[in-house]
């Protein structure tokens, strides 16, 4: 990962969150192919690193706030890990100011649809939260240009897949990234219907 090639600022919070002592192997290899628009795969134990990959790369993508409609939606497994993609967002944009907001299940839905709409750059989400939010037109699209899946191996056993495909059928031209701690046959559904020549990331 050369923090060189980073926009500064993010570069800068980087250094003092201490990441750059040792990058992992997985931030390495995602973090340049997300910042050159592809399409990923992003497989690699728990733990190793792949949330700090995932803020950085969409850090580095939206790069300051922009309107009012999300740029970036992010799916994860639950409440409490999409707090912590949150948090890690927060940290390393602080400079630039994005907006984040969390909608998770149980929480007010009609509170979370009006936070949406108040204006955010990153919407962070539930998968079944996500789908009741879009059931009622919870979230504009017409900006968001990046879909990620985060811990995708714990969501796709949950039968969250029709959500991601219609966040992506709702989307034109996305950038779309599956981070996973290991493969499942599932995914390929992603491939065939989602993606355009995806790459397959492996780190240990």
């Amino acid at each position: 990962m050369k923090l060189k090639k980073l926009i500064p600022e993010l570069a800068s919070a980087i250094i003092n969150a201490g990441f750059d002592a040792e990058p992992k192997e997985i931030q390495s290899l995602s973090v340049p192919k997300i910042k050159s628009g592809a399409d990923l795969f992003a497989i690699a134990p728990e733990q190793s690193g792949k949330s700090t990959a995932i803020a950085i790369g969409v850090i580095q993508q939206l790069k300051a706030p922009f309107e009012e409609a999300p740029r970036s939606i992010i799916i994860t497994s639950s409440k409490e890990k999409a707090f912590e993609m949150e948090e890690q967002i927060q940290m390393l944009s602080k400079e630039l100011k994005l907006r984040t907001f969390v909608a998770f299940d149980g929480g007010n839905l009609q509170y979370q649809k009006d936070e949406i709409y108040d204006g955010l750059d990153v919407l962070i989400c539930t998968p079944k939260r996500l789908t009741e939010l879009v059931n009622i037109n919870g979230v504009p699209m017409t900006k968001v240009k990046m879909l990620v899946v985060d811990n995708a191996e714990t969501i796709v056993p949950m039968q969250s897949q029709s959500v991601i495909y219609r966040i992506a059928d709702g989307i034109k031209n996305p950038q779309i990234m599956i981070f996973a701690s290991k493969w499942d046959d599932r995914f390929e559904g992603f491939e065939e219907r989602l993606m355009k020549n995806p790459l397959v990331l492996r780190a240990n």
